[in-house]
């Protein structure tokens, strides 16, 4: 049987933890159940997974942070678990690290920070570091130092048959390419990454708030502002209806270097209007990581999921969201539809919280071509995510009015942002969603697919083909 050639533990429906067992970050997936939850302990665990569901016809799931926005984290069938697999080593002398499939991003964070180091990525703290890396991997420092998989130096993974292969530049380098922007769960389960690294920066934030009649000005300064703006800074434009809380605009910002630098690189912005308040100052890269992290006054320990063996406080979410590229910068009836899409919001369901937030690319993102890697979003001004969440007690009526509000969002936004979007964000309501994910590297990432998972063994709803769709 499976559970006694596991290293690790086999969860199945019987068992008492089997209800936390099987939750994934999004509770909108919470009643769905696995057949069982395998906690991989080794690679070899994993390898067993995959023969063991070859075996007996069963589907494999993937499953490092689970924080898939389409669900896919999750599944009727065995869920091949790699949280364990969550060690960080770091080697100064080389400035690398290996880190475990399952390793969370914050313990990322503090692992390397303490090491002097830095590995650029996203701000959700749970987020596993597998999905991320495969997707792409946006995050608050990477127009200096790029995408988390622009970094990858090599991985381990196992495949559809069962084999445990090194992919880098010279071994397996189609799957290497792949594996760099072609989305998780598509080709193999991964089981650790190896990355080059960066010493740790002098670092300043930034927070401004605007009052809400200012929301068009600022969106119109703040794009023209990052399109011309230095690598060492990134800032994002929220555009939010916080519920109870009303409507508000506000840029966040991490910038490399000194706060007086940032004082300077600031002003193009600070003219959008008069701002309700405004912050600027030095931090660390750890502290800094968990403020974007909305974890500014807890520690490490706590800033992971409630229930976990840290002593971690934060909850899991039910939320759902879309996302697309700019381009270049929207017209004047682009930003006026952002503005009345979050004014919608707050009026159709102010119980919700939600909104739009434009997440700069440029710098180092975009000097990657977009055939180097799986990872083809590299002409983008930014990324646009719409989102909405909802608490545990939202009654039907309410959920279906915020998905409404995002396929209307959507719509509206239409004809002024591109077809594409981002992998890491995937979206289950998403029309011609390849091509929106993948663009022109859509061939080269199905030729990858045929060679190391012929028989689509990894497959969900949104995983790469084996043949071009349409």
């Amino acid at each position: 049987m499976l559970d006694r050639s596991l290293d690790g533990t086999l969860v199945t429906p019987s068992s008492p933890s089997y209800p936390a067992a099987k939750l994934v970050y999004n509770l909108r997936f919470a009643d769905v159940d696995p057949a069982a939850v395998a906690y991989c302990a080794t690679a070899s665990d994993v390898r067993r997974c995959i023969s063991f569901a070859r075996d007996h016809g069963i589907t494999a799931v993937p499953r490092s942070g689970g924080h898939s926005y389409g669900g896919y984290s999750t599944g009727t069938g065995l869920v091949v678990d790699v949280s364990r697999m969550n060690s960080v080593a770091t080697t100064p002398a080389t400035m690398t690290a290996v880190i475990g499939a399952g390793a969370q991003l914050v313990d990322v964070y503090d692992r390397l920070s303490g090491a002097g180091m830095l590995l650029p990525g996203g701000s959700c703290p749970t987020v596993g570091i597998a999905g991320l890396t495969l997707g792409g991997g946006i995050g608050v420092v990477g127009r200096k130092y790029g995408l988390t998989s622009d970094n990858l130096l090599a991985l381990d993974v196992v495949t559809a048959d069962g084999e445990l292969l090194t992919c880098d530049s010279d071994h397996h380098a189609d799957l290497f390419w792949a594996s760099r922007g072609g989305g998780g769960g598509n080709f193999a389960v991964a089981t650790s990454f190896t990355f080059g690294l960066h010493p740790l920066p002098e670092l300043a934030l930034f927070t401004v708030n605007w009052p809400w009649d200012a929301a068009a000005e600022v969106l119109g300064k703040w794009q023209d502002w990052m399109a011309t703006a230095p690598d060492e800074l990134w800032s994002n434009c929220q555009l939010q209806s916080a519920g109870s809380g009303g409507l508000n605009v506000r840029s966040n910002g991490v910038f490399v270097g000194r706060p007086q630098s940032l004082t300077t690189a600031l002003q193009p912005l600070l003219r959008a209007g008069a701002p309700s308040s405004q912050f600027v100052g030095p931090d660390s890269y750890l502290h800094a990581m968990l403020v974007e992290a909305g974890c500014e006054n807890l520690s490490v320990g706590q800033c992971h999921l409630s229930g976990e063996d840290t002593g971690g406080t934060l909850a899991r979410s039910s939320f759902a969201a879309t996302s697309a590229y700019l381009t270049s910068a929207l017209s004047g009836a682009g930003i006026d539809a952002a503005v009345q899409a979050v004014e919608r919001l707050q009026a159709t369901v102010p119980s919700v919280g939600g909104g739009l937030v434009f997440d700069p690319y440029g710098g180092a993102i975009n000097t990657v071509a977009p055939d180097a890697t799986a990872f083809v979003h590299r002409h983008a001004l930014c990324a646009v995510q719409s989102s909405t969440s909802w608490g545990p007690g939202a009654d039907s009526s309410t959920v279906e009015a915020a998905q409404q509000w995002l396929a209307q969002t959507a719509d509206a936004m239409a004809p002024f942002v591109s077809r594409s979007a981002y992998q890491n964000y995937i979206d289950p309501t998403l029309a011609d969603w390849a091509e929106a994910y993948y663009g022109s590297n859509l061939p080269r990432l199905v030729a990858v697919k045929r060679r190391y998972d012929p028989d689509d063994f990894f497959h969900f709803a949104q995983s790469v083909p084996t043949g071009v769709p349409g």
